[in-house]
């Protein structure tokens, strides 16, 4: 079964959002570990966790997460 790709204008503005939300988190690494988690041995936690969230926001920006998400549920619960 082939699922039909559309865009949406909705996901590319609330995808948009994500990658600057990302993209702050990366850019103030220092001060985010410092007073949420626990200083310099979380820095690179921290900056990872927020390339993770600019790819999510990549994701979503496209409208593939749906996609990605329709491949998970079919290979966990076989439907």
């Amino acid at each position: 079964m082939v699922m039909k790709y559309t865009f949406s204008l909705g996901w590319m503005f609330g995808g948009i959002a994500i990658i600057i939300a990302g993209a702050l988190v990366v850019i103030f690494y220092r001060q985010i570990a410092e007073n949420l988690a626990n200083g310099v041995s979380s820095y690179e936690r921290v900056k990872f966790f927020g390339v993770i969230t600019i790819i999510i926001g990549l994701l979503v920006t496209a409208n593939l997460h749906t996609f990605l998400l329709g491949l998970l549920v079919k290979l966990l619960f076989g439907r």
